[in-house]
């Protein structure tokens, strides 16, 4: 399984697409802080528009795609004088569409929606990306050709809304995160998206980590893996990743130790185990080091999360 698919299922993402913005010119649009483990993002389909978050301004244009994985509060504003025209909303059982309120017509067309995620590997993912990140999808022949297809997709079944709308635009939404996560770099920022490395080199070790977490990776053969010598591959590898080996190798056991504790019984020593710690106090240092809670207590919180799951399909 290539690292991306790996990495959205250990992360056990789901997609909703919450509305469709057609705005007109001079429109401001606030959007509130999402709950936690709850992470935003915007595709622009049409038109151009300028997105105000953690005091950043990022200026978006057709096949922009923002993804603000901690969820802040931020301010869409649509090109205009004085940009201070309200929204109006209408809301069906698909999603809702926003309009502004004076009624102009639409200067852009604007997909936003967020995706939520398990508070193990899915808190470790979204914690370790850039926030924002924003990648141009319009800046590659290739990127630009797949998201006009998706885009036009979107636009149908947004415009239609029969039975599995929603269901389809969540899907559509998963595959504009994969497409995120495989992009090198966030063009905003400028900083490195891990999941995605450009050295083939460096991107075969985060491979091989990512479906073999146990294996005993020292420095020298994740080296050899990659064809280099030691203090080459170190360089190298933090460069493309922003990260060291050490924390990533840390990540990476932790995201796969999540997903076992969700999954079967283990005892936490014999997890520990699996996912190449010698020592179970040590591998529970690390796994709270990095998720917030010891492995014990992230199973309970599992736990308690499924019962009341299904008590809301029960209903």
């Amino acid at each position: 399984m290539d690292p991306v698919s790996h990495l959205l299922r250990l992360a056990k993402v789901t997609a909703t697409l919450d509305r469709r913005c057609l705005l007109g010119a001079a429109t401001k649009m606030d959007v509130g802080e999402r709950q936690f483990l709850e992470a935003q993002f915007h595709v622009l389909l049409e038109g151009e528009c300028r997105l105000l978050v953690s005091h950043m301004v990022l200026d978006m244009k057709p096949g922009d795609f923002v993804l603000i994985p901690g969820g802040a509060a931020h301010r869409v504003i649509t090109p205009g004088e004085y940009p201070e025209v309200p929204t109006a909303e209408v809301e069906d059982e698909s999603f809702i569409t926003t309009r502004s309120a004076d009624g102009g017509s639409p200067v852009i067309d604007l997909f936003c929606g967020h995706y939520a995620f398990d508070p193990g590997a899915g808190a470790v993912l979204f914690r370790t990306l850039p926030d924002p990140v924003h990648v141009s999808f319009g800046d590659s022949a290739e990127t630009d050709t797949m998201l006009r297809t998706l885009s036009e997709l979107m636009r149908s079944e947004a415009g239609n809304r029969g039975p599995g709308t929603s269901v389809i635009l969540s899907a559509f939404s998963t595959v504009l995160l994969a497409m995120v996560l495989r992009s090198a770099r966030g063009s905003a920022t400028g900083e490195t998206l891990w999941t995605a490395p450009s050295d083939p080199r460096i991107a075969e070790v985060v491979q091989a980590v990512l479906e073999e977490p146990g294996n005993n990776w020292s420095i020298a053969r994740l080296a050899q893996l990659a064809a280099m010598s030691r203090a080459t591959f170190l360089r190298h590898f933090t460069r493309e990743t922003g990260m060291t080996v050490g924390v990533f190798l840390a990540r990476a056991r932790v995201m796969a130790a999540a997903e076992i504790l969700s999954s079967t019984g283990d005892t936490v020593a014999t997890v520990a185990g699996l996912v190449g710690y010698g020592s179970e106090s040590a591998f529970s240092r690390v796994f709270r080091s990095e998720v917030g809670m010891s492995p014990a207590e992230f199973r309970r919180d599992q736990v308690r999360r499924e019962r009341n799951l299904r008590g809301i399909r029960s209903k």
